[in-house]
């Protein structure tokens, strides 16, 4: 990808598109609940279209260190977290919340549209998948698939299997040491 273009991702197609995503997931036999909706860009945004969805509803931060390391964390929405406290957890130093030309250029998405499905689009393998171990013991867990007008529900086993597939190991991680005091 011309890295001049990356700075306006807006104009480019997604690398993976919702529906190869969906048809990946239906050839590895994972079941999943998709729902349409409008647009939502954060949290709070979502609320409103949530309440009729059922399962653990989850955002996800996408941050690096100072050394460039980078993350990709998926938690339930209520999981609370300090960055401070997670450099700790996840032994590192100096996290902060990567660019969108970051996101792009290594996962492939937008903002508002970081899930734990944009792992497939890091060929490279330098990004981290944590996942919060709150969320995972759930029934149920709700992510955008690559785009912010969809959630999709999945069982929590078949998110790790799928992330696996990618090349990816999953870290689940209990994140209430990360809490904010």
């Amino acid at each position: 990808m011309d890295p001049q273009k990356a700075d306006d991702s807006s104009l480019l197609p997604l690398p993976t598109s919702p529906e190869t995503l969906l048809a990946r997931l239906d050839s590895m036999g994972i079941r999943y609940v998709l729902h349409h909706h409008k647009a939502v860009f954060s949290v709070a945004e979502s609320l409103d279209i949530e309440k009729d969805m059922p399962g653990i509803h989850c955002r996800n931060l996408f941050v690096r260190d100072k050394k460039e390391a980078m993350f990709l964390i998926s938690a339930a929405n209520e999981t609370r977290i300090d960055l401070k406290k997670l450099e700790t957890l996840l032994g590192c130093s100096r996290l902060s919340f990567g660019s969108p030309e970051r996101l792009w250029n290594h996962l492939g998405v937008r903002p508002g549209s970081v899930c734990p499905y944009a792992i497939m689009n890091d060929g490279a393998g330098v990004v981290r998948m944590i996942l919060d171990a709150y969320m995972m013991r759930g029934a149920l867990v709700n992510f955008h698939p690559l785009v912010n007008t969809m959630t999709i529900g999945v069982a929590p086993d078949d998110l790790a299997a799928f992330i696996r597939s990618t090349g990816h190991e999953p870290e689940i991680v209990d994140l209430s040491p990360a809490a904010p005091d």
